[in-house]
């Protein structure tokens, strides 16, 4: 079992939120383990466990190049240990990016295919050279989503304040996390900041979602995304710059600092009603920042 470490939820004072009588807290899931943080501990936990009571001894997942799922997916099986191999998307870079040099250094096999090839990662005929190569593996999808990682991210909203919040907001990826909170809180709209382009991330947790069971009300905004996965610019970097040096709280370029941007502007546009209390949800990736920065 991995170790986890409870997580505060931080007040967040400032003259945008102040102005538009708006109250913010963050919960930061970000310090509930050493490198297995944020969502990724909770989609993890049950497939690692599966993974062992079923008796394997490697587990195989995929990701791109910035991964925070490879990375974390390495450490926590390096702690449980368990053999880890990563299929990653793209030709491989030299040096190591802090990432995949991390992930390589916990003892994840890295294993590199083309673009075109990567798409194929869900495929039978994929899976069986995988299987031809590497022997027995348990695998774990990309981002980590799947049934398992759904008990987890719904369990994780049980540690969440009991005092209700009008809006829960988290950044999207593949939407495990989202469609576990979506039907495991018990209060608030939940709003997703999609750190991809393109629109088709609603669809994709409507796929997740049990629909026989009880739901909160949610929404995917994709007007964040600051051009696709893993881009920037320089709004997005100062923004993030600025909250670290005011809150002392560190945000991703990936994932968190799209959705701490988005909620800003939705405030300063009027979006959320004067009185209304959010929740925003750190879901680590920090890792990837110092890389981030670089190009």
């Amino acid at each position: 079992m991995l170790s986890y470490r409870a997580t505060p939820v931080i007040p967040i004072s400032d003259d945008p939120l102040s102005a538009a009588g708006i109250t913010l807290h963050v919960k930061r899931e970000d310090l509930n383990h050493p490198h297995v943080s944020g969502n990724k501990w909770w989609k993890l936990k049950y497939n690692l466990e599966a993974a062992k009571q079923q008796g394997h001894t490697t587990v195989l997942t995929f990701g791109g190049a910035y991964s925070n799922h490879l990375y974390a997916t390495a450490a926590a099986a390096h702690a449980l240990d368990l053999r880890s191999i990563g299929v990653v998307r793209g030709e491989r870079t030299a040096p190591l990016n802090t990432t995949l040099a991390f992930a390589q250094a916990a003892g994840m096999h890295l294993h590199y295919v083309s673009r075109e090839a990567y798409r194929q990662k869900t495929d039978e005929d994929f899976h069986k050279t995988l299987h031809g190569q590497f022997g027995d593996f348990y695998t774990i999808p990309e981002g980590g989503t799947n049934t398992l990682a759904l008990k987890g991210t719904r369990e994780f909203a049980t540690t969440f304040p009991t005092e209700p919040f009008d809006y829960i907001c988290l950044p999207v990826g593949t939407g495990g996390t989202m469609a576990g909170i979506i039907q495991g809180a018990v209060y608030g709209e939940v709003i997703g900041f999609s750190a991809l382009k393109g629109s088709f991330l609603t669809d994709e947790v409507k796929v997740l979602l049990d629909h026989d069971a009880p739901m909160r009300p949610w929404h995917i905004n994709d007007q964040y995304h600051m051009g696709g996965y893993a881009k920037t610019n320089d709004v997005l970097t100062t923004f993030i710059k600025n909250f670290q040096s005011k809150h002392n709280i560190p945000l991703d370029f990936v994932y968190t600092g799209k959705m701490m941007w988005g909620i800003y502007d939705l405030v300063q546009q009027g979006c959320f009603a004067r009185g209304s209390r959010i929740l925003a949800i750190h879901t680590g990736g920090l890792q990837g920042n110092g890389d981030m920065l670089a190009q």
